[in-house]
């Protein structure tokens, strides 16, 4: 059947048809029968299907658009565009091989990354549904939908913390000194210093999966001595326990950071795309703006351009090393945000006959771009406080929270006027976090909206009371990481809820299932339906083969690190401590919940 007998709403053929036939061929089908008449035809002379905007035929009128374009770009950047570009990125690039990474990094963008990410907006597009609902093209496959909502609600009850310890340095950057440039603090010990060229940095857990390293990399002094830095994150900020059998006392202080957290959250989501594409202006600009900020004063510093070198330096070896491009394709598939649903959810809100397509290569193209700039901010920093400590620039290098919460506030309190560059450090890591946590819990909610009946108990403020009861359920579980203990349960969650394994089997299944189950070829005739042409058969060359290939490739390669890899944590004692096995068996249903 052509796209045009499809989608044709000239009843005379329709009707005939069998009940069967009808439900199975025309789910997809989103607006006015009435409308659709108008798309099924193709332009005189132009070979190209007329679009229109069918919003009405499965009883969805009254869904929520963008008010411009512009809102739905400036939240896929925002969602997308996260912590992982700004500390991540730039050392898997300095780690493996420099400007050579560039080349794994750029191949996995146009076979994995940007396919499947113009899959998922179109899908949301074309359905006018969130993560769940829109696999109705196959039934069978709902549950895709499922492990989506559940993996992306627990990012949503991790990612937070990140939020929470950025604002809470941010409360304490309005002094100078700045706390952690100092000993003689209530939580220094009598082996502080702040002669920060004394203390090295442990990087024997480099190669270690990107996810687990959160503490292990972390600034030791082999004679004893610990840098004022480190002491205040453990001692002051994390109040760190010996281990996940240790949970201790909640910290107030995080806890009233955590609540203002949500509530921030909450009141940028609770009327929906409407309040969501107003703030999102702000949360997604301006930290590009620090950024720049960063970036002129850091190029300006001593050192900096050592820093930058050994940022881009070539090592052409790594080319042959299995691990770089496993970290290639980890770093495509955590910073494009996919199998999180959200994508799906704000496509939904889209017009129908919106370019998405040409949306999907402008969103990659400042997402990766927005990665390799930001390394440039980094290591500029990162060689000035090599520079100053008298160090080689590998004993600074850092990535995750080692770098937002360590290495830069290291460096900060090298710099003359040091509070304000640690306010405008800390305001872009918040604000660059809060954007693509917002956006996350907006699509879960859109998930769980698009799963009640139109009419339920809740009247018209049925958003607003989701919104809060989703607001309040992750704030009480994150509890559990304001304690003593709370940076073990962050990790954990960090390591099993979000894996790259979870990901990767997600991208996998819903290239299966658009390309072989729903088919390839139809769905690109829904996408013409909906932009007026078809995109370019490279598209559906890689949701067919190349994509999944890949996927499971990646899978092959990752298993075995994952299977036999034991978390292993790092009290302030400096006392190595694995996670015990018990412990990590049961948190392996994180993992094996969304599988």
């Amino acid at each position: 059947m052509s796209p045009e007998e499809h989608f044709s709403n000239d009843c005379g053929t329709c009707e005939d048809e069998s009940q069967e036939e009808a439900e199975v061929a025309r789910p997809l089908v989103s607006e006015t029968e009435e409308s659709s008449a108008e798309v099924a035809e193709p332009r005189a002379g132009t070979g190209l299907i007329e679009t229109g905007d069918p919003a009405s035929e499965l009883g969805r009128s009254e869904r929520q658009t963008w008010s411009r374009q512009m809102d739905f770009i400036m939240s896929c950047v925002g969602f997308a565009v996260g912590l992982g570009n700004v500390w991540r990125f730039p050392y898997l690039c300095y780690k493996n091989g420099g400007g050579v990474f560039l080349i794994p990094y750029l191949l996995m963008v146009f076979v994995g990354g940007v396919p499947v990410f113009f899959l998922e907006i179109a899908l949301g597009q074309f359905m006018k549904q969130g993560g769940v609902a829109t696999w109705n093209i196959a039934p069978l496959f709902k549950g895709l939908g499922l492990a989506s909502m559940v993996i992306v609600f627990f990012c949503n009850t991790y990612y937070i913390m990140v939020l929470v310890w950025g604002l809470y340095f941010l409360a304490h950057s309005f002094t100078s000194p700045l706390p952690w440039a100092t000993c003689g603090h209530e939580w220094n010990t009598a082996n502080c210093t702040t002669n920060f060229s004394r203390v090295c940095l442990n990087q024997s857990l480099s190669s270690s999966p990107p996810n687990v390293s959160l503490l292990n990399s972390s600034c030791l002094e082999h004679t004893g001595l610990r840098s004022s830095v480190m002491e205040f994150w453990e001692r002051k900020v994390l109040r760190l326990s010996g281990g996940l059998d240790e949970v201790g006392e909640i910290n107030g202080y995080l806890v009233l950071c955590l609540l203002a957290t949500w509530v921030i959250v909450y009141f940028c989501i609770w009327k929906g795309v409407k309040s969501a594409g107003k703030v999102v202006y702000f949360t997604a600009v301006f930290p590009y703006v620090v950024l720049v900020v960063l970036f002129v004063h850091g190029v300006s510093l001593p050192g900096a351009v050592n820093g930058i070198i050994y940022y881009l330096k070539p090592n052409w070896s790594k080319l042959s090393e299995a691990q770089v491009w496993i970290d290639a394709a980890t770093q495509i598939f955590f910073s494009y945000a996919i199998g999180l649903g959200a994508l799906t959810a704000l496509g939904s809100y889209n017009r129908f006959n919106n370019n998405c397509y040409q949306d999907a290569f402008v969103l990659a193209l400042i997402n990766s771009g927005t990665s390799f700039f930001a390394g440039f901010v980094v290591f500029s920093v990162l060689g000035f406080m090599a520079a100053e400590q008298g160090v080689d620039i590998s004993n600074v290098a850092e990535s995750g929270p080692g770098l937002a919460f360590i290495a830069y506030p290291k460096a900060v309190s090298l710099m003359p006027l040091a509070p304000l560059w640690a306010v405008l450090f800390f305001l872009m890591l918040l604000v660059l976090g809060l954007d693509s946590q917002f956006v996350g819990v907006e699509g879960f909610i859109t998930g769980i909206m698009d799963m009640l009946p139109p009419k339920s108990f809740l009247g018209s403020q049925r958003r607003e009371v989701i919104v809060a009861i989703c607001c309040f359920i992750c704030f009480t579980i994150d509890l559990s990481m304001v304690t003593e203990g709370g940076m073990y349960v962050f990790q954990l969650f960090d390591y099993y809820s979000a894996s790259g394994i979870t990901l990767l089997w997600q991208a996998f299944w819903e290239c299966v299932v658009v390309a072989w189950v729903y088919g390839a070829d139809r769905f690109m005739d829904d996408v013409a339906r909906m932009i007026g042409y078809r995109p370019l058969p490279y598209m559906k060359w890689c949701w067919s083969y190349v994509t999944p290939v890949v996927c499971m490739r990646w899978q092959h390669l990752t298993t075995p690190v994952w299977g036999r890899h034991h978390l292993e944590f790092l009290p302030p004692e400096n006392e190595a401590r694995l996670l015990p096995k018990a412990e990590e068996n049961k948190n392996t249903l994180l993992y094996e919940s969304v599988i």
